[in-house]
């Protein structure tokens, strides 16, 4: 077959596909009428010829075949046909007992020596057997069969030899048992694709909807950092000014600039995250040049902006914080912001706050400690959002965090990131 013939097949295929799915869903419906049509076919097809006839002999088969076989009467041919045919009514519903209620018939008939054309229907029986029945039924039918294919054989041996008979009549129940194991297995196959297809379905969904939770932790994350931040600055700066407006002017004037500076980087950082969601939401990516991700580099910056606020910060750095990767440094970098940002709110004015970054082989270290002051409190004993958020952060790359007040009445907050490659930053 060449390849011309098989894309020419391709529609056929497809109507024939179609047809047997409307098939399929019509026999769901009135599953009657299946079974309905195939007793009437095989009346047609095997019994009504008896019936016209008077029987297996039609008047050309040879001597032999006519002496072999005994003549039954209408009434008693067409009771036996009735017992044949009619119970493959129920060949789907009750397979076992359809089988054996046929099977009698069959033997029956064949004790009186009849022989006829709607033997076929225990076939028949034996393929829906196969097909619908348990599998534990097959034995006792295979042998039910059996003894009744060799009845057959026997009474037929005066027209033909046992061995061929048997051969014969064995062949062909061997061949509607191996039919009926063979669509059985194929359906079964096809549902279990079906099923794995639904499933993956599911788990593709649910990975979905993971994955979409995961990037809302993460913006969230990104958002209260951005928001919480440069809100408490400004909101400092803005007190201060306030405050310094009747007595130094040019400090509120300053207040005031300052303010305007960590609006517009507050405003930048978030229309970076945005952008971002908008890219990979497939939406337009054209806008404002996006700035890179901050990183250790610009915890100069932070602290200076930290100090026009009016905290005090002692920035020192160990190791070769060059080399960070850039996923590790955004995460020192945002779990520096959040704590220097709580020392922000919760501190007294004149509080100090040393800020250590360390690089110690394959670990980053991270301390933020103020000094406190005994007429303000520290950071609330509960967890907000920020100290979970460093957390997560830092469990991304296998650290911890851990805070708590000092003995000398500040705050401490230390992170600890795992540097080793594979560790967890490239979930």
């Amino acid at each position: 077959m060449t390849t011309d013939d098989i894309s020419g097949m391709g529609p056929l295929v497809a109507r024939l596909s179609r047809g047997g799915q409307r098939l399929r869903q019509a026999d769901r419906t009135h599953p009657w009428v299946l079974d309905t049509a195939i007793v009437v076919l095989i009346f047609l097809m095997f019994c009504l010829p008896d019936l016209i006839h008077g029987g297996w002999d039609d008047g050309d088969s040879p001597p032999r075949f006519r002496l072999a076989f005994t003549e039954l009467p209408l009434a008693g041919m067409l009771a036996l046909q009735t017992g044949l045919v009619l119970p493959l009514l129920w060949r789907r519903r009750k397979p076992a007992v359809a089988f054996g209620v046929i099977a009698v018939v069959f033997v029956l008939q064949w004790s009186l020596g009849a022989a006829l054309r709607a033997d076929i229907a225990l076939f028949v029986a034996l393929y829906s057997l196969a097909l619908h029945g348990r599998l534990r039924q097959l034995p006792w039918a295979c042998a039910a069969m059996t003894v009744a294919m060799a009845l057959v054989a026997v009474r037929a041996s005066s027209a033909v030899s046992v061995g061929d008979a048997l051969f014969f009549l064995l062949s062909t129940a061997t061949a509607a048992l191996a039919l009926g194991l063979m669509v059985r297995i194929r359906r079964a196959q096809l549902a279990g694709l079906r099923e794995r297809a639904a499933r993956l379905e599911v788990e593709r969904d649910q990975r979905s909807r993971l994955a979409t939770a995961t990037e809302r932790t993460r913006v969230a994350r990104e958002m209260h950092d951005i928001v919480g931040h440069n809100l408490s600055v400004i909101i400092t700066l803005a007190d201060a000014g306030a405050y310094a407006t009747d007595i130094q002017p040019a400090r509120g004037k300053e207040a005031l600039l300052l303010i305007g500076d960590t609006g517009r980087q507050a405003l930048g950082e978030l229309r970076r995250v945005l952008g971002v969601l908008r890219e990979a939401d497939g939406g337009p990516t054209d806008g404002p040049e996006l700035s890179p991700q901050p990183g250790i580099l610009d915890l100069g910056a932070l602290c200076a902006t930290v100090r026009a606020a009016g905290l005090e910060v002692v920035y020192r750095t160990s190791g070769d914080v060059d080399a960070l990767d850039s996923g590790v440094q955004l995460t020192g970098y945002r779990i520096v912001q959040e704590a220097l940002t709580n020392t922000l709110k919760h501190a007294a004015p004149d509080t100090r706050a040393h800020l250590a970054i360390l690089v110690e082989d394959s670990r980053l270290t991270i301390r933020v400690q103020d000094t406190g002051s005994d007429t303000s409190p520290g950071p609330p004993n509960e967890e907000g959002h920020g100290l979970v958020g460093m957390r997560e952060r830092a469990a991304l790359y296998g650290g911890y965090v851990s805070a708590g007040p000092t003995a000398g009445g500040g705050w401490s907050v230390e992170a600890v990131l795992d540097l080793t490659p594979g560790s967890g930053g490239d979930r």
